[in-house]
């Protein structure tokens, strides 16, 4: 799928960052017996044994069908596409930000995963529309991500709660970059997506959840 890879491209290009390939841990065929049942179109199934960390990221059919072989590189697509497109996104960004922090060393919680994945749809996003990004659609593109989503039915109260305050915490600080964007300031979204990505647990909980 060219787009998972070029998803990790951007996001590594982002942060500065390297990581083994997305790509190779896709789960392209449907549940099996030793495969866990999926319940969203995109989530990320990992299993520890001993030192071993054995990954998996599926993405659902009808992704892989509207958007799969689409290309970064194209133009005028994403935003007829952009649920879509932000479930796979959301996926790379949990697989590399869960392997770069095994990388570290240091434990992460599912909502620092979560919450780094709102950040980064919003990133990925807004960085492929940079070209005629001004603030009116940065802060439309924030609205359509953040204000308006809704969650799936269904969800058990933590599961609730937990995509609940990634949500809170990846539209606040998406929000502070909006200005930068509308005032064509590459320079500082960059270095704030860097830093924030940079803090780990209560530190980068704390910081992404500051209002504007």
């Amino acid at each position: 799928m060219p787009l998972v890879d070029d998803v990790q491209d951007q996001l590594e290009a982002i942060y500065d960052i390297r990581c083994p390939r997305a790509s190779a841990f896709l789960v392209t065929s449907e549940p099996s017996p030793g495969l866990p049942v999926a319940a969203a179109e995109e989530e990320l199934w990992l299993r520890e044994e001993g030192d071993t960390l054995e990954l998996g990221l599926y993405l659902a059919p009808r992704l892989r069908a509207a958007v799969g072989h689409r290309s970064l590189r194209q133009r005028g697509w994403l935003e007829g596409s952009l649920d879509a497109y932000c479930r796979l996104a959301e996926g790379v960004s949990h697989f590399l930000y869960l392997v770069h922090s095994v990388g570290l060393g240091r434990r992460l919680s599912l909502l620092e995963m979560e919450a780094q994945g709102e950040v980064d749809k919003f990133a990925s996003v807004a960085l492929h529309l940079w070209p005629t990004l001004d603030g009116a659609a940065a802060r439309a593109l924030h609205r359509k991500l953040f204000i308006t989503a809704r969650l799936r039915p269904g969800l058990a109260a933590a599961e609730r709660f937990r995509y609940t305050e990634a949500n809170r915490l990846g539209a606040n600080f998406a929000a502070r970059l909006v200005s930068d964007c509308a005032a064509r300031r590459l320079d500082r979204v960059l270095d704030a997506l860097r830093h924030a990505y940079r803090l780990g647990a209560e530190a980068k909980l704390q910081h992404l959840g500051r209002a504007a």
